[in-house]
């Protein structure tokens, strides 16, 4: 087994800086963090967790982007997108201890940190201030899921891509067209005439 790499204070510090912008943490708690958050990687097109699986970390991603997909009738569906500074696990594997329905894959050579459910327990109950940042990601994850839902919903191809620009035009350019066509539940194309269109209007 290889030995666990934890992160340097260099490396730990995008996190606490999200961390600090949702509730003041305290040096205790980083100090916490930093014994106990371990460092991974995985490369472009490797599964970060597979279907089936339980998710036994919480990952923060500090370089890359990856994606969420179900397999339904021999077809990969893209559930989700994020990229560097956001918070990554499945929930149902995390939250409940139970075989994940997701895969998360890296889209790009991703480096995170990740940090155990046991670990994360602790935390909680150790710091119980830090439980007022786990509730705020968690609003996060309502907030993203409830525009994921809205935008699934919608028939109209051009309304679809329209809302998922301005969501995520930030790292749009990075994502293959096949996945973007997946998550929004088009044909790549009808989401090349799509994009083709929205160009013209430029």
């Amino acid at each position: 087994m290889s030995p666990v790499l934890r992160p340097s204070s260099e490396e730990l510090q995008p996190l606490l800086d999200l961390f600090n912008s949702l509730h003041p943490i305290g040096r205790r708690v980083e100090v916490y963090l930093q014994k106990n958050l371990y460092c991974n990687s995985v490369k472009k097109g490797e599964l970060l967790v597979k279907s089936g699986e339980i998710c036994d970390s919480i990952y923060f991603i500090k370089k890359g982007v990856l994606r969420g997909f179900i397999e339904e009738d021999g077809k990969e569906v893209t559930t989700w997108l994020t990229v560097e500074n956001e918070v990554v696990a499945t929930i149902t594997g995390f939250l409940l201890r139970k075989p994940t329905m997701e895969n998360i894959q890296a889209i790009e050579d991703c480096e995170l940190l990740g940090i155990r459910f046991e670990d994360l327990n602790r935390l909680y109950l150790k710091y119980p201030s830090f439980n007022i940042v786990g509730r705020k990601i968690t609003e996060l994850y309502y907030v993203y899921a409830e525009q994921r839902a809205y935008i699934t919903r919608l028939h109209d191809a051009e309304k679809k891509y329209e809302i998922c620009m301005e969501l995520y035009s930030h790292f749009l350019n990075r994502i293959p067209l096949k996945y973007i066509a997946s998550f929004l539940g088009i044909t790549i194309e009808t989401l090349s005439r799509v994009r083709s269109r929205a160009s013209g209007k430029k």
